[in-house]
Parts: structure tokens; sequence; C-alpha cells
């Protein structure tokens, strides 16, 4: 009965902060819908390769452009003028042009995403076009197949980032909610009045366990629900090993908020502390985009920390209806990032 009091002040606490409210509960929403209408078409932007036109096309230009066609290449054909304001204004990714007996292709540097995939495309339409003149054999392009490590295929953006979401709202909940309170309380004393009164130390603790895990399960189920709703958005896997990961995400998060509020004396100290740790774990760990193009040091670095492990855990399970077999030793790691920040909360952890 008393641990229910507890927990019952907690929420009755944490939903008169209106302000903590709308950051957990509504701004995650606000990502995924944002993110996922802007980048919903799954195929990326269409490529397209600016093609300057000739005074007098000859046959190699036409076997060229009909063989650009035939790769569904969007060409836009512009006068040499033209097409250089479009260079200079950096509005295009790759611009092909004659140059002598053959061509040359200019690639932007600032969009080679595209202009990589592109340039392929246009140096298969050449080959393709040099064999159609001559009356060889069109060379045979390997068919190409996309889908993920559970051959399954995410319909859009917004499946790649809603267990991205599901990850940060852990580490938000943990280094923001659950540290940035305790130091808070410490800093206005409210630990000193608890120590005095008969309320055991264990109930205070654990009603403040079980409320920041319940406002986890409401964070993740209304995420899920609006990925199903507005994105058609299903976990693919195990609903055990679902919540499996996530009780292990919880767990490990909310004891990094334990371990670092024993570092800080006031909360601006704390929320300098704080967020040293938070935004490398965001922007490096795969939450919104993965790191597949970094130098491969970063990404050993960023593997030994425990949201990229985590994350990957949970979108085998949640996109590619993967089981957790491969993932032991990424597990592992986000476990013994867990205990390490147990232990060293108990260590610090001080009522004065």
């Amino acid at each position: 009965m008393i641990l229910w009091r507890q927990f019952s002040m907690e929420w009755r606490l944490y939903s008169r902060d209106r302000v903590a409210m709308f950051w957990t509960m509504a701004f995650p929403v606000i990502l995924l819908l944002g993110f996922g209408t802007i980048f919903r078409d799954s195929g990326g932007p269409s490529l397209s390769v600016v093609r300057v036109v000739t005074a007098a096309p000859g046959p190699q230009d036409v076997a060229l452009d009909l063989a650009l066609s035939d790769l569904h290449l969007k060409v836009q054909a512009l006068p040499k003028a033209e097409a250089e304001a479009r260079w200079a204004r950096g509005e295009t990714a790759a611009q092909l042009e004659t140059d002598g007996a053959g061509y040359r292709l200019r690639l932007n540097s600032y969009l080679m995403a595209q202009a990589g995939a592109t340039a392929g495309l246009v140096n298969q339409a050449w080959l393709v076009a040099q064999a159609r003149l001559s009356g060889a054999p069109e060379p045979r392009r390997i068919p190409v197949q996309v889908e993920s490590p559970g051959r399954k295929r995410s319909a859009n953006y917004a499946s790649f980032l809603l267990p991205g979401l599901l990850g940060l709202n852990l580490v938000s909940m943990g280094l923001f909610s659950v540290g940035m309170v305790n130091v808070s309380y410490r800093e206005k004393g409210k630990f000193r009045r608890l120590a005095v009164t008969p309320l055991p130390k264990w109930i205070f603790l654990l009603g403040q366990v079980l409320h920041r895990l319940t406002v986890t399960v409401v964070q993740a189920a209304i995420l899920l629900l609006v990925g199903y709703l507005v994105f058609g958005i299903a976990n693919q896997g195990s609903f055990f090993e679902l919540l499996l990961v996530m009780a292990l995400g919880t767990g490990c998060f909310m004891a990094f908020g334990f371990a670092l509020s024993g570092f800080a004396e006031t909360s601006e100290g704390y929320a300098a502390i704080s967020n040293l740790v938070f935004f490398p774990l965001m922007m490096l760990s795969g939450v919104y985009f993965t790191l597949d193009s970094a130098p491969a040091w970063l990404q050993r670095v960023v593997a030994g920390l425990p949201l990229a492990p985590f994350l990957k855990a949970l979108r085998a399970v949640f996109n590619d209806g993967a089981g957790l077999a491969g993932h032991g030793l990424g597990l592992a790691i986000v476990a013994a990032w867990g205990l390490a920040a147990f232990f060293l909360a108990v260590k610090r952890f001080r009522w004065a």
C-alpha cells in the first residue's frame, strides 16, 4: 500500500509538469510524423542527370540517350549556358556533356550520395549504347535485390526511425527524468527531509523506478500506435524478445541517470554532464541514420557504446523479425554498461 501511494504520487507530480509531458510523450511523435512524412518514399530521391545538348546529335548520342531512358534515369536536356548556370548554383548532382569523340561526366562533390549512383547508371548506359552501335550482345547486368537481413524490406524511413526513437526515449528518460530529478531533490533538500521520515528508502527509490518504467511503456505504446496507424509499421518479430530488449535498455539507461546524478551538486551542473553523454549517443549511435560511411575506427568505438548495439538488436527484432541469437555480444555490452553504471550509482548515491 505504501509503495502504491508513492508510485501514485510520482505520477501526479509528473502529470503536473506539462513541459516534461510534452518532451517525453508528444515530441517523439512529432519527430516520427515529421521525418516519416518527409522521407516517406523509401526509394529515395529519383536519379537524374543533366545532359548538355549538342548542336547536331549523332548516332552515338541517340544510342546513349535511349540507353539512359531504358535504365529509368531522368535526363534533363539543357543548353550549355543553362546547364552551367544550374551547376554554378549547386542544383545539379551529375552533368553529362560531349568531350571530343566521347563524353565527360561531372559529379557534384556536395551531392555524392545521388551523384555516385547516377554515375553508375550512366556508365552502364554507355556500355549498352556501345554494344548496340557495334552490333555486339548487350552486357548483362547482375540483378539487384533489396532486402533487410531478416528478408523483410521496411516500407519507409519511418520504419527505421521508430526503433531509434524508442531507444532515444529510454536514454532521455534515464538521463533527464531520473538523473535530473534526483539532483533536483538533493539540491532542494528533499532527500534530507525524506531521510528522517518513516518512509523506507527502498520504497522511495522503487516508486521512482516503477514510475519511469510505466512512463516508458506508455511512450512506447504511443509511438507504436502512431507508427501503425499512420505508416503501417508493425513489429515483425517476437513481442517477448522485443520486450526483453526494451527491458534491458530501460535498466541500463536508468542506471546511467542514477550514476551521473552522483557527480553533480546542482541542476545546472547535471545538465552539462548529462548533455555531454546524451548528444554523442544520439548523434553517433544510429538513431536517425547509419554510420556505414564513417571511418572504421569510429564505427568500432560506437559499437562499444550502449545505445548502438541496443538499437541494432531492437531493429533486428522489430524491423526484420529476427531473433536475438546473433546479438549476444551487443546485448552483453548493454548489460555490462548497465551493471557498471548501477554499481557506480550505488557507490556515489547519498541522501544529502
